[in-house]
């Protein structure tokens, strides 16, 4: 794999790594991959399903056209969890870790990895705790995704020989952390459309909550 911007750097692809280190998100020749215990949700990410984001919003924070997200909704590569779209009437609401995922699936498109593999590292993505997303680092050779939470995991897999991706996902959570706090955003409970974090919008907030 020829060496790009992104970090990817050369190599051919090798063997997947064992349960001692990063391990793939699918089987592949060498075996069925070892699959980490799936984190429990807490108070954090419960909270975190109380708002939702619109279609132009998750856009603007994943740096996605519209009809990327319109035609990834579509085929169920990133459906939102809040809210679907029933029909002309209704607005789609993405969650806060849709937009984080929507995000990393633009970069792995954008490198080349198989919308196979995307999709499982979807699924993954959903099926991982807050905290486990913050401290995790997925990487790629083009042919697999692999999930590594240490950077001895990172390491080991570098010197696999693979010509390697690496996305870290904590700065990609607070990359779209940072752009929806300045964005709008909207109570699922009552639809209040709640402004973005700065003064003038907290001025705002405070003379919502006093009517």
């Amino acid at each position: 794999m020829r060496s790009s911007g992104d970090g990817t750097a050369g190599g051919a692809p090798g063997r997947s790594l064992g349960e001692s280190g990063p391990y793939p998100l699918h089987g592949s020749a060498a075996g069925p991959a070892h699959q980490r215990p799936t984190a429990v949700a807490g108070d954090e990410e419960a909270a975190s399903e109380e708002v939702g984001y619109r279609g132009p919003t998750a856009c603007a924070a994943a740096g996605i056209t519209y009809r990327q997200l319109d035609y990834w909704a579509r085929t169920g590569l990133v459906e939102p969890s809040v809210r679907p779209a029933y029909g002309s009437g209704t607005q789609r609401l993405y969650s806060f870790r849709d937009v984080v995922v929507l995000k990393i699936v633009k970069r792995f498109l954008d490198t080349g990895v198989s919308l196979q593999n995307i999709r499982t590292t979807v699924q993954h993505l959903r099926e991982r705790g807050f905290r486990d997303l913050e401290r995790m680092t997925l990487m790629s050779d083009g042919a697999t995704v692999y999930e590594c939470t240490s950077p001895d995991e990172v390491h080991a897999l570098l010197q696999g020989g693979q010509g390697i991706f690496g996305i870290a996902v904590g700065v990609v959570w607070r990359d779209v952390e940072s752009a929806l706090s300045q964005l709008h955003g909207e109570r699922v409970d009552t639809g209040e459309t709640l402004v973005g974090h700065n003064p003038t919008d907290e001025l705002a907030r405070r003379r919502n909550r006093a009517v």
